[in-house]
């Protein structure tokens, strides 16, 4: 992709026909992080996303009309819960992530709710969801889990 390029980054809705897409997606970004844990199972992995995948929740993450990741939110009374954002390896790095979290905090925070997240122990995405304000709330055996919490828009 090109830096110098405006990026525009579009949530679109994913169709029942995109699981594999979607599973192959998720496999790549999660690869190196399951592997530090001795974790890395395709098999398990297609079947854990395959046991839980909604359409209607699932957004295909373009940028510039090109797939390039997926997210998935899942609302809850008082939270919206990021089950998924997954960014293929080539698409890292690159501030996409970001966008699209500054998109769900946009939305979070009309509504005044709370996000909560999880992450894989030893996964990069732990700095990256502390770096954007989340806060370690609790610790299990393979995840970790964030909140956070709504910022009132100025009145």
């Amino acid at each position: 992709m090109n830096q110098n390029l405006p990026i525009t980054i579009t949530l679109a809705p994913a169709q029942p026909a995109d699981l594999d897409a979607l599973i192959g997606i998720r496999l790549d970004a999660m690869r190196k992080s399951l592997e530090r844990i001795g974790r890395f199972d395709p098999q398990r992995a297609r079947e854990r996303f395959t046991s839980t995948f909604d359409p209607q929740k699932t957004r295909h993450i373009e940028v510039n009309g090109q797939r390039v990741g997926l997210v998935v939110i899942s609302h809850s009374e008082d939270a919206l819960l990021l089950d998924h954002l997954y960014l293929k390896p080539t698409s890292q790095g690159q501030g996409i992530g970001s966008k699209v979290l500054e998109q769900l905090f946009d939305q979070a925070d009309k509504a005044g709710l709370q996000i909560k997240v999880g992450a894989l122990k030893l996964s990069d995405s732990n700095r990256f969801y502390e770096r954007h304000g989340f806060e370690l709330v609790e610790s299990g055996e393979f995840d970790n889990y964030y909140v956070r919490r709504p910022v009132r828009p100025a009145e």
